[in-house]
């Protein structure tokens, strides 16, 4: 008998059934509370969805295994349908943002080369200025006057259209940004996401608590991070169209949410909100954050309330999980001490910090970047060997371009990006860095840093601020936190207040616009 070589490589019948397998085992249980229509859905509900969405795509629309549909739409309950009408006929999602502009659809959506565009009717106007490629067989509005996908979709007759399919199977097409290149799509695997489910369900983040909200877009895979784990180990998801911190401290207030993750932001927002004071915190057991490393005073305004508030990390291509702090002791004291740690690799990750330059390993207390390596690693870009070749290598390493550095208890912090780093007379300076220490000052409310040309010394860093409702700070006040926290070289020449900060489509921080307004 001949033995199997990759079990990756075996299409099962579990694989991408997601809706099917929960509903087999759990069919009653309460799966997601949609908090814009307010109803609630069991896991036998969901896959009766699913399979009326499936066999529409197949039937109706001829979509089979490698067909790519692309998505533009808020987190709604519809996404969720095709998401999982998806992994059972093989078929790929990709989300795309819809903060992008045409010139970024246009270039993502030639090389994805979708049969099919669904999108939410609020986002039609911008999807009549895409130029579609031949691939695109149809366009569905997900909700206009006519509302096909309620009144035809899910009024198709429901059969089972599960096929079998491979860990190694492509589930999802995920664009990354970027400020001097074109967005990044990631191949993303359904061995990703199921090594990652495992990985955040081993390591402890996802099943010890119920009712975890959704804040991450679906556009980006940290809400599907978010959905999917729950989805496996059967934890009822509550889902957000979009994140409105009125609408997230009534949720609080009311006892739904238990969990939830979150960038700085989210939270700023939250504090700054009329309701935060009235708000009932009692339910709300715990935060992570995630993106970039959140602030003493941010957390330590929830700490307060009893809500412990911990960092975790990861990246599309590494993860999208790999860090999370988890509390020894369980103190309030100890996780703020602990506030600026990303805590240890989570359960089935390596991890390692080299060198920037030399590549080799470095030892506590030296910053260098971060590498990761899991089963739950990505597939690399798509067809895009150049740029997939420089962030994995042979041994399945992730350069990650995170700087980092780990304690001599073996808690990782992470310093800055190694790319964003600009030298000013001779010396390396971290945007992230200059950026934490203006958030440090009561008033400011989001900062941005960059390095601009200076003829003495290379370049100097500059920066713009946004400050908090009703406050203020002048630029010599900021100059003189900043002095407080960093090297003089590492201080602002400039910085100006505006009225927001430049982002890229995708959503980030964009470094090469602050030159343009200073």
């Amino acid at each position: 008998m001949r033995g199997i070589q990759n079990y990756d490589d075996l299409p099962m019948n579990w694989v991408g059934d997601w809706a099917g397998r929960r509903a087999a085992l759990t069919p009653r249980r309460t799966a997601l509370y949609d908090s814009f229509t307010k109803l609630s859905y069991t896991y036998q509900e969901m896959n009766e969805r699913a399979c009326r969405v499936g066999v529409y795509l197949s039937d109706t629309l001829g979509l089979g295994k490698g067909d790519v549909l692309a998505l533009i739409c808020r987190n709604r309950i519809e996404a969720i349908d095709l998401y999982l009408a998806c992994g059972k006929l093989g078929i790929i999602l990709a989300p795309l943002s819809q903060r992008l502009k045409k010139p970024e659809l246009d270039d993502l959506l030639g090389r994805l080369k979708p049969a099919v565009l669904c999108h939410e009717h609020q986002f039609a106007g911008l999807v009549a200025t895409v130029s579609l490629p031949a691939t695109v067989k149809s366009v569905i509005d997900l909700d206009d006057e006519q509302n096909l996908f309620e009144t035809v979709i899910l009024k198709t007759t429901p059969r089972e259209v599960n096929i079998p399919l491979a860990m190694a199977d492509v589930c999802l097409y995920v664009h990354t940004g970027g400020t001097t290149a074109v967005p990044k799509i990631c191949i993303v695997s359904y061995r990703q996401m199921v090594w990652n489910s495992v990985d955040l369900l081993a390591t402890g983040v996802v099943g010890l608590f119920k009712n975890v909200l959704i804040t991450f877009p679906f556009f980006h895979i940290g809400g599907w991070n978010t959905f999917t784990p729950l989805f496996h180990g059967g934890v009822p998801s509550v889902l957000l169209r979009e994140f409105n911190a009125g609408l997230v401290l009534e949720l609080i207030h009311e006892g739904r949410v238990e969990n939830f993750g979150a960038v700085e932001a989210m939270l700023q927002f939250l504090i700054a909100h009329p309701k935060f004071g009235d708000t009932d915190f009692s339910n709300l057991k715990a935060i992570t954050t995630a993106a970039a490393p959140c602030s003493k005073a941010v957390m330590q305004i929830f700490l307060d309330k009893g809500v412990a508030v911990s960092q975790t990390y990861g990246m599309t291509e590494a993860g999208p999980s790999n860090f999370a702090y988890l509390a020894r002791t369980g103190s309030m004291e100890e996780l703020m001490a602990n506030a600026a740690s990303i805590g240890t690799s989570m359960f089935h990750c390596d991890a390692k910090i080299v060198d920037q330059e030399t590549g080799r390993d470095l030892g506590a207390g030296e910053v260098g970047v971060l590498c990761l390596r899991s089963p739950h690693n990505f597939d690399g870009y798509l067809d895009d060997p150049v740029r997939t070749g420089k962030v994995i290598d042979q041994d399945g390493w992730i350069y990650t371009g995170d700087l980092a550095v780990r304690d001599q208890d073996g808690l990782i912090a992470i310093k800055g990006r190694a790319d964003n780093m600009f030298i000013s007379g001779g010396e390396n300076v971290s945007p992230e860095e200059i950026e934490q220490a203006l958030m440090k000052h009561p008033a400011v409310a989001g900062a941005i840093c960059a390095g601009i040309a200076d003829p003495k010394w290379g370049q100097v860093p500059v920066a713009l601020v946004v400050f908090h409702a009703g406050h203020s700070a002048t630029g010599d006040e900021l100059k003189a936190l900043c002095r407080d926290y960093l090297a003089d070289y590492k201080v602002p020449k400039q910085i100006k207040p505006v009225a927001e900060l430049p982002l890229t489509g995708a959503g980030k921080l964009n470094r090469t616009a602050v030159a343009a307004q200073l």
